[in-house]
């Protein structure tokens, strides 16, 4: 049973450290084998869409050419073309291309009659080529064409044909006459085959060299992010303490941000290694006094352990006040709306001190970048310590200069003298003789927690009421 246990704990450890499999996410795997496979996509479908335009352009081109060759020698015949003594139809002069004489040669030419408008052929023969010998090619009837027109046929067995035909009226002839012109496709397609051959092979190794290059690029690109892993790794055993400032401009930004971060951690925790130092050091004296009192036997020792007490318990409250504040700061999305502070303060402190009036004006709509816990603790401490000095009349004011909110406190007390407005903000200091409850840490609090948010506390005379101004500055939402 003993021996299950550590097994057991050693599963459920090594399973909360890897998480479990399942689809991923859009924004999670190789960043490389992902900018490698777009590439690589990408210029697929370019190379693809690149080499069938050009195999179009160019299939088209060599058979433009192939056609105009054709059309070509069927002008030739047209032109050298007469009518014999009895209405055959002959050449002025032999055809200058060779292969029409020699029996399937692969170039071929004949003319035909045309049936009449009575639907008749006129009794005339037709005028083959003799490379067509005994073969002949297909006539289909008379449509009144007027152009070329060219068409493959594949009438002779292993042998496709591309024909040139016109229908044409030679003068002193009242018969119509279909002229056609016929080649063996096989040179043309072995042309087209080898082009295709050619632009297959060249866009495949153009498609290769360019993935490859992507993938040099997106390594070579990526490869200070593995750097700044490496720092990160050196910076976590202890190597390093900053990462290097020695990379691209676009990674410049990352890599002072972590530094920043760093540096802000590290701040972090010397405050806290002080504020540890500091609250012994400032319990240890209180905690001296009673010992050596309860030592000693001293008859006072009841009102001793009541004073050092109340010490002690000052210099708690102070440093957990800026322990939450510093906290708290951590959240960047902290916003607190400085109106409803203030009417909670106000409810508060009228109740403390019944003969006290407090009006509040300025933006309602103001936020700042506060947790609203400590923003109520610092209102609360200078609204009350503006209440408890004064005569009774307190005046709150809020508005917006940005990048900061300006909450003023104003009361109708005697003042501070210019010369002291500083010793306020002492831990423990009072100006205070009239024996008034208070702890002497109310502003101190205030000022800590201000600048922990980046605010600031600044103490001037009121013009209108005559007692202490107190302006409070905190970030804007």
């Amino acid at each position: 049973m003993n021996a299950a246990v550590p097994a057991k704990a050693g599963t459920s450890e090594e399973s909360g450290s890897r998480p479990a499999t399942g689809p991923r996410r859009l924004g999670t795997g190789s960043l490389t084998r992902r900018m490698i496979v777009v590439a690589a996509v990408w210029i697929s479908i370019l190379l693809f869409a690149g080499g069938f335009a050009l195999d179009r352009v160019l299939t088209n081109s060599l058979v433009r050419s192939f056609d105009d060759s054709l059309e070509l020698v069927m002008r030739s015949m047209i032109g050298a073309s007469e009518i014999g003594t009895t209405g055959e139809i002959r050449f002025s002069r032999p055809p200058a291309d060779q292969r029409f004489i020699e029996s399937y040669s692969g170039s071929y030419f004949q003319i035909s009659p045309l049936p009449g408008a009575d639907g008749r052929v006129p009794d005339v023969p037709d005028f083959p080529s003799r490379s067509l010998w005994d073969r002949r090619l297909k006539v289909e009837p008379a449509l009144g064409r007027i152009d070329t027109a060219t068409y493959d046929s594949y009438q002779f067995v292993d042998e496709p044909l591309r024909i040139v035909e016109r229908d044409v009226i030679i003068p002193g002839s009242p018969v119509k006459w279909r002229f056609q012109v016929a080649q063996s496709r096989e040179n043309l397609d072995l042309q087209l085959k080898e082009l295709r051959t050619v632009l297959i092979w060249s866009f495949a190794v153009l498609g290769l060299g360019l993935i490859i290059l992507a993938a040099l690029q997106t390594v070579y690109g990526l490869w200070p992010l593995r750097r700044v892993r490496s720092e990160v790794i050196a910076i976590r055993s202890g190597a390093k303490t900053r990462i290097s400032d020695d990379f691209p401009d676009e990674l410049q930004p990352l890599t002072e941000e972590i530094n920043q971060l760093l540096a802000h951690n590290e701040a972090q925790a010397d405050e806290a290694r002080r504020h540890a130092g500091n609250l012994a050091h400032a319990l240890k004296t209180p905690l001296t006094v009673i010992t050596n009192a309860a030592t000693a036997r001293d008859p006072e020792l009841h009102d001793t352990v009541c004073r050092e007490a109340t010490t002690m318990r000052r210099q708690v409250d102070h440093h957990l006040a800026r322990a939450r504040a510093i906290g708290r700061r951590a959240s960047a999305q902290a916003r607190a709306p400085v109106w409803d502070s203030l009417q909670a303060v106000q409810r508060a402190v009228t109740t403390m001190h019944a003969g006290s009036t407090i009006d509040i004006a300025g933006d309602k709509r103001a936020e700042v970048r506060v947790e609203r816990q400590d923003l109520d603790e610092m209102l609360g401490n200078l609204v009350e310590n503006a209440a408890k000095y004064g005569s009774g009349r307190v005046f709150v004011t809020v508005e917006v200069s940005a990048p900061f909110v300006d909450i003023m406190i104003e009361d109708d007390g005697p003042g501070i003298p210019a010369t002291q407005r500083d010793e306020l903000f002492t831990r423990g200091k009072r100006l205070d003789t009239t024996g008034k409850p208070g702890t002497g840490l109310g502003l101190a609090i205030v000022r800590d927690v201000a600048e922990i948010y980046g605010g600031r506390i600044t103490l001037e005379e009121s013009e209108d009421l005559g007692g202490l101004f107190a302006r409070l500055s905190l970030p804007a939402g």
